[in-house]
Order: C-alpha cells, then structure tokens, then sequence
C-alpha cells in the first residue's frame, strides 16, 4: 500500500511539473519581457554603420562586410573593404535558391576570419535579402550580424547616419571602391567613437 501511495506521489509530482511547463509556455509574455527580448535581439543582430565607419578609420579589422547585391553591382560600386557574396544573379534576380553556393562561401569566409564577425549589406534598410540570407545561413549552423543600413544609405544618404558635427569631416567616397577589389579603408582620426564595447555608436 505505501507503494502505491508513493508511486502515486512521484507520478503527481512529475505529471505536475509537466503540466506546469506545458501551461507556461502557452502564457503570454509580459510587455516588459518583450521589450527586453526585442532589445536583445537588436543588438545581437544589428550593427551600426557609424560604429563600421569609425573602425575603418582606425584601422579595426575584427569584422568582415558582405555585399549581398549583384557581382555587377558590386564591381561598380561597394563598400570598400566588403567582399562579394552574391544573392542575386543580376539586378534584378534574386539568386536565394543557391543555398548550397551561398553557404559554402560563408563557411570558407568564416574559416579564413576566425573570431571576425561577418556583416551583411544589401540593397537598402527595408530590404529583405540580407534577413533571408541570414535565415538561411542560421539554419545552416552560420551567424551572421546585419549592418543596420543598405548600400542606398552608406552611398546616397550619407548624412542621414553619421553624426551632424562629421558631416563636413567625412566625405562617402572615401568609404567607396570600385571594380573587383575590396579596397581599402583609409585611416583617419576624425572620428569619435561614442563609447567603448558593446555600446558604442
């Protein structure tokens, strides 16, 4: 009998536990951990562009840029110092079904740049190819940050990003290269960097 009691009260015990993880999975999240977790999540993914321009001017090279646009696209203009990893054909096709190419580039990228973290630019901010990509690679085993801008901004909308008081100190073709070449950034010391870590600018 008292095995039976005991039995009885390990299954309630276990069947309680299990209801009570089950129950609190389908309860909703409170504001406040939304909040927090949509942070978490900004600032795991994200990167800034002024942050970016800042370590190129100091010569900072623990992050690799991606150009997600076309070959053709990226050899007429690109971010200097990014590299090509193409997700379109031309400009205007889409090339997202050649998972198999655009993960192995990424893996050998990250091979070659242990401890880099690896940056992807596409077309603009709304555009979605730098996330599809970036789901593509997470499901593969490969992370990647996303530059909080697109090559529409970095190019055309310099003063839109950087701070009012750089606007006359920094000049957007400084930060552009042409042809097949990544290019290199040129060191200055002009800018600030807003803070050190993970809360700079």
């Amino acid at each position: 009998m008292q095995k039976i009691v005991l039995l009885a009260l390990v299954f309630g015990i276990i069947g309680g536990f299990l209801s009570s993880t089950v129950f609190s999975s389908f309860v909703a999240k409170s504001q406040d951990s939304l909040i927090k977790e949509f942070y978490d999540v900004e600032n795991a993914v994200h990167v800034s562009p002024h942050s970016i321009r800042g370590k190129m001017d100091k010569g900072v090279a623990d992050f690799v840029l991606v150009d997600l646009r076309s070959q053709e696209e990226y050899e007429k203009e690109h971010i200097v110092g990014s590299v090509s990893i193409p997700a379109y054909r031309d400009k205007d096709t889409s090339d997202y079904g050649a998972v198999d190419r655009i993960v192995n580039s990424f893996k050998e990228l990250k091979n070659n740049n242990p401890g880099k973290d690896i940056v992807v630019y596409c077309y603009s901010m709304p555009c979605m190819t730098g996330r599809k990509i970036g789901k593509i690679l997470a499901e593969n085993g490969i992370y990647v940050k996303l530059l909080g801008i697109g090559w529409n901004e970095w190019r055309h909308f310099w003063n839109l990003w950087n701070h009012e008081h750089e606007w006359n100190a920094t000049t957007v073709m400084d930060y552009i290269s042409t042809g097949k070449e990544h290019g290199t950034p040129k060191l200055k010391d002009t800018t600030q960097v807003c803070t050190e870590g993970g809360f700079g600018c």
